[in-house]
């Protein structure tokens, strides 16, 4: 249990690098660094691949690949361009809300789900939990709600972005649990060299956006990508390629390898909970990049969230009983 705590937190440090990168680099459109993370990701992941884990992944069957192709597909690329789709039709305020119900989404779904191979977390020690994470939450997003009020725009826009946000809540509710079924069902099999599966099946997916990318700028320019960019790099290259390769290590393959390894020794509806840890390294990077202290319900926020993950982690799993 504490071994997965801390791959979890791990993973949460890694991936809340993400969310600062748009601020790092605030000319550079969401799709732009979508298809620069995982592009980075793939072709780190091949020097790793021969490095670290030649033999692990010879021993992959088909199924297995196909199984990884699907989670990269699903828990990478579509999960992020919803997401970047969501933003650009409705700001950031109301994807942000919704996004930010995965914890408490993840863990009600794999609570009810995985009960038989898990154990079942009982509703009414859960709760609480939930009740504080959800809290917490509602209170970090606190300047979002206010400016999603505030703001005045077309509401088929904001009603696009909403479905949009939606669907990639279900992208990543979805990615967590079925990867940690192949995961609990290989429980033999190496997380690290799981994650680097999913790198290598990125990298043919990530060339194919890229393509597409700069078709869709030529055919319509200011669509996905300003027209004023200078393509493919911008205008702070070494930056952008910098930034990228960074994340793609971090956030992409490292972080997923510390999620995998949670994911082998911690039932799913715990695990989900867990991805408070990367709101929390957001909104720790975010203030540090800003240099600024977090406003009072900021703080009132991460206390709540950590409160939650606190209680959760107290709970026992019950046997399932047919």
């Amino acid at each position: 249990m504490l071994l997965g705590l801390l791959f979890a937190l791990t993973a949460g440090l890694m991936w809340g690098l993400v969310f600062v990168a748009p601020v790092m680099l605030p000319g550079y459109a969401p799709a732009l660094l979508t298809v620069g993370r995982y592009l980075a990701f793939g072709l780190l992941a091949l020097p790793l691949a021969w490095a670290l884990d030649r033999r692990a992944l010879r021993e992959l069957a088909p199924r297995d690949w196909w199984q990884a192709a699907q989670l990269s597909l699903v828990g990478n690329f579509l999960y992020y361009l919803c997401l970047s789709a969501a933003i650009q039709r409705a700001g950031a305020p109301l994807p942000t809300m919704i996004i930010g119900t995965l914890p408490v989404v993840i863990a009600v779904c794999a609570n009810h789900r995985n009960r038989v191979r898990d154990g079942h977390l009982p509703w009414a020690r859960l709760a609480p939990s939930l009740a504080l994470i959800g809290a917490g939450l509602a209170c970090v997003n606190r300047d979002e709600m206010a400016a999603l009020q505030a703001a005045a725009g077309d509401p088929h826009r904001y009603a696009e972005g909403a479905l949009l946000a939606v669907f990639a809540v279900a992208c990543w509710t979805w990615y967590p649990i079925r990867n940690a079924d192949w995961l609990r069902a290989h429980a033999d099999r190496s997380p690290r060299a799981w994650a680097t599966a999913q790198g290598l099946v990125t990298l043919p997916m990530a060339l194919i956006g890229a393509v597409l990318l700069g078709g869709v700028r030529l055919a319509a320019p200011g669509t996905l990508v300003p027209a004023d960019y200078a393509f493919p790099l911008g205008e702070r290259p070494w930056a952008y390629v910098g930034l990228m390769a960074a994340i793609g290590l971090c956030s992409s393959w490292l972080g997923t390898l510390c999620w995998n390894e949670a994911s082998q020794r911690l039932p799913t509806s715990l695990s989900g909970q867990l991805i408070v840890f990367e709101t929390l390294a957001a909104l720790a990077y975010a203030f540090a990049w800003k240099q600024q202290v977090p406003p009072p319900t900021t703080l009132a926020g991460v206390v709540l969230l950590v409160a939650g993950v606190a209680w959760a982690l107290r709970i026992k799993p019950v046997a399932h009983t047919a």
